[in-house]
């Protein structure tokens, strides 16, 4: 998906808000701004602990424009129906919809609703996109503005909303049953900004996980960030599970998690602020952006310290682990 991405859209189309490779678009409407994201949503089953494709669309467009320093506003939700959806199900998908979006505090404001021929559309697609309002002057998190010295934070335990999917798809049984972290990051950001932190970039950590956003933030703007494994937030029973179906919980998708990067020296005022919230109360410094004397000339990438003290690269999968799990 990044070679496809890097190859065919980001050299077919020149915006230069499409460059920063960001979570969405921040435009200036002549000294006005807004934050401008859109999604698809191909997660199978329809039903999952802790969630549904309608919760999902809504928090998944919530949170790529939190990640733009947005507060949300609108949203719009394009159905695509398999015939022979049986319209209970499609109830209680909206009705999920619609409570996520509540919860989010935002409005679905337009749509559309298309039908495809029974086995062409796996039961229900759904794309989503949102509007938000950026207020004041002050600057934006951005991948552009990640520093040599800035401290890496993730908001809790990671791996949650992967194995939660897969345990549906599969059948698969666990001793205590896992539920996604799917849920809206907006306020949690809203609180971090809001506090003064220096917040230099965010990114919510979905497809690929954590593996993914660094590398991609890395490569994009020359950076080393070295993170320390035994910081790193996972659960036993993910954990567990990823050892038993041969997963790396680093990589496995999240539906609920951010990682953000800010000043070292802001760093516990930032993890006090999203322990505040019950959706960061698992937040953890789990690494930092090396400087250039300290990547000693490498490449750019990330680098995990092991719990044993070896240092390895980590790097983007070659194929994904987890398919249609957001």
């Amino acid at each position: 998906m990044h070679d496809l991405i890097e190859r065919v859209f980001l050299g077919t189309f020149p915006a230069p808000a499409l460059a920063a490779r960001h979570d969405g678009a921040v435009l200036d409407l002549g000294g006005a701004r807004i934050a401008f994201t859109t999604d698809a949503y191909v997660v199978s089953p329809l039903e999952f602990p802790g969630g549904s494709i309608g919760s999902l669309a809504v928090y998944g467009t919530v949170n790529d424009l939190a990640m733009c320093g947005a507060e949300p506003r609108w949203l719009s939700v394009a159905f695509v129906l398999e015939e022979g959806l049986p319209l209970a199900l499609l109830e209680r998908l909206t009705r999920d919809l619609q409570e996520a979006a509540l919860r989010a505090g935002v409005e679905v404001v337009t749509g559309d609703t298309k039908v495809v021929d029974r086995g062409r559309g796996d039961g229900l697609y759904l794309t989503t996109a949102g509007v938000g309002v950026v207020t004041g002057d002050a600057e934006l998190p951005s991948p552009e503005r990640i520093t040599e010295g800035d401290a890496v934070l993730v908001s809790g335990d990671l791996g949650r909303h992967g194995v939660a999917v897969l345990s549906r798809r599969e059948g698969l049984r666990f001793e205590t049953e896992l539920r996604s972290d799917c849920a809206p990051l907006n306020g949690l950001v809203a609180a971090l900004l809001g506090g003064g932190v220096k917040v230099h970039c965010l990114r919510d950590l979905t497809r690929g996980g954590l593996t993914s956003a660094l590398v991609e933030l890395a490569e994009a703007r020359g950076h080393t960030i070295e993170i320390e494994e035994r910081a790193v937030p996972v659960c036993e029973e993910v954990r567990g599970a990823c050892e038993l179906l041969g997963l790396d919980p680093f990589s496995v998708a999240n539906e609920g998690r951010l990682v953000a990067f800010v000043p070292a020296d802001e760093a516990e005022r930032a993890l006090a602020i999203l322990r505040a919230d019950p959706l960061g109360a698992g937040a953890a410094q789990i690494g930092r952006v090396l400087s250039s004397a300290e990547a000693k000339g490498g490449p750019p990438g990330v680098v995990l310290r092991t719990a044993i003290g070896s240092r390895r690269s980590l790097d983007m999968l070659s194929g994904e682990q987890l398919p249609r799990i957001c």
